[in-house]
Parts: structure tokens; sequence; C-alpha cells
């Protein structure tokens, strides 16, 4: 008896992460990591990016992960000042908000 075996990849958000970096960079966008630590702010994004006077604030998700409190109510404070938020879970997210 034979066994088939399945091969599952596991997306990481890192993965997500350095794909949406190289794929801004190759679009022109200037961007940067926005690191956690003591004394930073609780729910800011992972990245910022700006180009052509567009301010883009990008919260990395692997598939199925879901945003904080506080990155829900970052996100109401920044749409509500009219700046752009955007959840990115895939390459093709980014590929909507940038194209």
């Amino acid at each position: 008896m034979k066994r088939k075996y399945r091969l599952k990849i596991k997306i990481t958000e890192n993965d997500i992460k350095c794909a949406v970096k190289q794929l801004l960079s190759i679009k022109g966008y200037f961007h940067f990591p926005i690191l956690q630590g003591l004394g930073a702010k609780r729910g800011i994004p992972d990245i910022i990016a700006i180009k052509n006077n567009r301010v883009l604030f990008l919260e990395i998700k692997r598939p199925g992960g879901k945003l904080s409190e506080y990155q829900k109510q970052f996100q109401l404070d920044i749409n509500g000042q009219g700046g752009e938020y955007y959840v990115v879970r895939c390459l093709e997210d980014l590929i909507k908000i940038i194209l």
C-alpha cells in the first residue's frame, strides 16, 4: 500500500513582510519598519510606505491572522484622519493597494 504525502507549506508573517518590502522597493516606495518595543505606541502598524505624497500604513498578518483591539483602534484613528491603513495578508493584497 502506497502512502500519499502532502507537502504543507506554512507561510509566516515574516515571509509576507519580506515579500512586501521587496515589492515596495521595486515600485519605488520609501518604506521603513516600525519596531515594537518598550515605549512604542500599541497597535502601530508594521510598515510605513511613502511615494508621491501618498502615505500607507501597512499591518502585515499571516492568512487567518486577526487584528488586536489596539490595532483596530489605530486603524480607526488613521482612517478618521483621512489616512490609508491596510491589512496585508498576501502579496496580492499589496498589489491591489499600490496599483
